[in-house]
């Protein structure tokens, strides 16, 4: 009987590019691909001088940085070592980046929220700065000179006085035998000497790998004896196996067997989900199997969801008084004196994450232990999970951290994994578990579906003097605790319970609503819903008084200043920073919403008709974004992008071209959200599959021209993954408004008729 091999187009490729000849049935994966049976487990251990859990540097020269942060397309595995690689003096070309695995001892390594570089910028700092100080003392002690006469320059220490040079590694051995100086003892360079951080040429340490195919993601990990599995899950969550027929499914060659995996106990956590897998010798095998698989299911509860009579819930939930939130003056009392009172309500629907790489893992469970390969965002998570479901100690569980195809938040909840891990310890070998797109889809972490109201009254200036505000979502928090139905301080701090306007009577409330889908962070989060309703009702406002949007943008802002703490949710968590450090200033958010203008010809352009621009400008993450977006919508109602002005300041940047990457993508995505992105259900059951029906922006729909405007700062560092992709959609329907005359309050767009 013929066999079928996997081959991945990245195999294909590289034959390509490889060889002059091409053989199908050849292995072209690297040897770096191939899971390792015995895994190293410290990748600085083995080096001589180690003196950090991030550093380590061998005879030769070479610099190994530990990532313990996970690489997605965000530029950290690069950005983060870059820090340390700068404190050191090292030459970037001699520094090798070991990816850590989930371990405790990196601190933190779930790669969310946008805080990457600014939890480990000092860490990074002080790892670098204290190896250096090590050398140079050695590099003093072999020439029998004071250490102040001695200093690093680009991988070398000098010894300034006489010119005498010594490498780094000719100087680990006597460093290593040092003792590790004290953290005051350490001194950082200063701003003006940065070699790396800040600049515009340090180009992604992988990407070579990943242009020309040899970088290894999730799907690429292989171990001996390896199989593959596809899961078919319960359609409707909560749902279990009542009985089924596998007697076609393993009349197809390549199948092996079937196996059941239980359903979750809730609260479903990041449990897996159930269902019957389908065992075979490749991919395709294991899918085509499952499409013969006849299952029964007991549907559970949640079979009574219908996307259409939840959504008038929400909406009727939202216009009735709520949890309050945040109160500033008395909004009740400037209300009843009448005159100018407007009031509106908006909806976004759920999002799927829809990463190009779909969930994947390899487990290898034996003796009790599990060793994974997986494209995670938290590697711990990983370990945590596994363990649960398997009942073993979470310091029996090694979880390998690939490349990530994408991620968005949804590969920080690793059901996935522990799919792989409990089917590898039924079927006795090393399986790994391969989503469909279909798969990712109908059963993802949904970004939440949301109905917010909105109210004002308007004095004699146009300005609110009341502003009353309710936010109704099925909160994250159901995924972790059963009967969560309001949000917690996290998801209303952002963009909901800080808003910056300078308005003297202000009061946010949130209602309850119960999740029947899991729930889950997304890229942005709740910012995303939250700015799109507050920043097309500011732009709704100015209209209604007959105000330059942006003028009264500004106004609504009112005079530069840091945003009292006293004013805000005594439990507001300003992303865990700390708010001396990372304070609300409304001067950073009025420089970028100035600049985006300015820089897009804001009022200085006599527009078409059928032609408008719209802004909006938020914070999040600790970083301040102004988008504006400028459209034409033609006679039969056909929306173009034309431009896309986003300014940004995010404090002390690492990458700035990672930087722009990342504001430049959040355009791209922004527009496929605020465009197509909705996620339904019918009977519990979600409507959309694939592409097809839960559209991305081709690219003929995809802005045509993106610029990204990045503010020099000294502030601390702060987000760049996720802060571009809020403004973009209220500023979109606002330049839709102003282009037709059209007020858009649901999403996505393509809902509305735009003419």
């Amino acid at each position: 009987m013929s066999t079928i091999q996997n081959f991945s187009r990245r195999a294909f490729l590289q034959g390509m590019f490889s060889a002059s000849a091409f053989v199908l049935c050849a292995r072209l994966l690297p040897e770096k691909l191939w899971a390792e049976a015995e895994p190293s487990v410290d990748p600085v251990a083995a080096t001589p001088f180690h003196p950090s859990v991030f550093l380590g540097i061998e005879p030769d020269g070479t610099v190994v940085i530990v990532a313990s942060r996970s690489e997605m397309g965000t530029g950290c595995r690069t950005g983060v070592p870059l820090i340390l690689a700068d404190e050191l003096e090292a030459d970037w070309s001699q520094v090798r980046i070991a990816q850590a695995i989930g371990n405790a001892k990196y601190g933190s390594q779930d790669t969310d929220g946008s805080h990457s570089v600014r939890d480990f910028f000092d860490a990074m700092r002080e790892a670098g700065a204290t190896a250096r100080t090590m050398l140079v003392e050695a590099a003093a002690q072999h020439w029998k000179a004071p250490a102040a006469e001695c200093q690093a320059d680009f991988h070398t220490i000098v010894h300034r006085p006489t010119g005498r040079k010594l490498g780094y590694g000719e100087l680990v051995e006597a460093a290593a035998r040092l003792p590790v100086p004290k953290k005051e003892a350490v001194k950082f360079k200063p701003r003006a000497a940065w070699r790396y951080i800040g600049k515009e040429d340090v180009r992604l340490y992988d990407l070579r790998d990943i242009c020309t195919g040899r970088a290894g993601y999730g799907l690429d990990a292989r171990l001996d004896g390896m199989v593959y599995a596809s899961v078919e899950h319960p359609p409707v969550l909560g749902g279990y196996v009542k009985s089924y027929d596998d007697r076609e499914a393993l009349q197809v060659a390549g199948v092996r067997q079937t196996v059941t995996i239980d359903p979750f106990k809730p609260p479903h956590a990041f449990q897996p989900l159930g269902g019957v897998a389908v065992i075979a010798d490749n991919t395709w095998a294991a899918f085509q199997g499952r499409k013969k698989l006849k299952v029964e299911w007991e549907p559970g509860p949640n079979a009574t969801y219908n996307s259409d009579a939840y959504r008038k819930e929400l909406e009727a939930t939202a216009r009735k008084p709520g949890k309050l939130v945040r109160n500033v003056g008395d909004v009740e009392a400037e209300f009843s004196k009448g005159g100018k009172i407007i009031d509106a309500a908006y909806y976004t629907p759920h999002l799927a994450h829809a990463s190009m790489e779909p969930p994947v893992a390899l487990a290898d469970y034996r003796d009790g232990k599990v060793v994974a390969w997986a494209p995670t965002q938290d590697p711990q998570a990983v370990q945590a999970t596994v363990a649960q479901v398997l009942k073993i100690n979470k310091e029996d569980v090694i979880c390998h951290v690939t490349l990530l195809g994408g991620a968005f938040g949804r590969k920080s909840k690793p059901d996935y994994v522990a799919e792989a891990a409990v089917l590898s310890k039924k079927v006795g070998r090393p399986v790994k578990v391969v989503w469909s797109r279909e798969d990712d889809i109908k059963f993802d972490y949904y970004h939440s579906v949301a109905a917010m109201y909105l109210k004002a009254a308007l004095g004699p200036n146009g300005l609110p003097t009341a502003w009353l505000q309710r936010a109704v979502f099925p909160p994250i928090g159901s995924t972790f605790a059963l009967n969560t139905t309001y949000g917690d301080a996290g998801e209303l701090g952002l963009g909901w319970s800080d808003v910056p306007f300078a308005i003297p009577n202000l009061r946010a409330e949130n209602g309850p609503a119960t999740a029947h889908v899991r729930i889950g962070w997304f890229r942005s989060v709740a910012n995303i819903y939250h700015a799109f309703a507050i920043h097309s009702f500011a732009d709704e406002l100015a209209h209604a008084a007959g105000r330059d949007p942006l003028d009264y943008l500004l106004a609504l802002l009112g005079p530069d200043r840091i945003v009292d703490r006293k004013t805000l949710p005594t439990d507001y968590p300003n992303q865990g920073a700390p708010y001396d450090a990372y304070p609300i200033d409304t001067a950073r958010l009025r420089r970028v919403a100035q600049l985006a203008a300015e820089k897009a010809g804001w009022g200085k352009q006599k527009l078409g008709k059928g032609e408008g621009q719209g802004i909006a400008a938020h914070r999040s993450f600790l970083t301040y974004v102004a988008t504006v977006v400028g459209v034409e919508v033609d006679g039969e109602g056909k929306l173009k992008i034309r431009r896309v002005d986003t300014a940004v300041d995010a404090g002390t940047t690492v990458n700035r071209d990672a930087v722009r990457n990342q504001f430049e993508g959040a355009a791209v995505f922004g527009a496929s959200l605020a465009l197509y992105g909705e996620i339904t259900a019918s009977n519990g059951v979600i409507n959309q599959s694939n592409f097809h029906d839960y559209q991305v922006c081709r690219i003929n729909e995809a802005p045509a021209e993106i610029n990204i405007h990045l503010v020099e700062s000294e502030s601390p560092p702060a987000g760049v993954g996720e802060p571009g992709v809020p403004p973009f959609a209220p500023a979109l329907c606002n330049a839709i408004f102003a282009a037709t005359g059209k007020r858009l309050r649901e999403l996505p767009v393509s809902k509305n008729r735009l003419i």
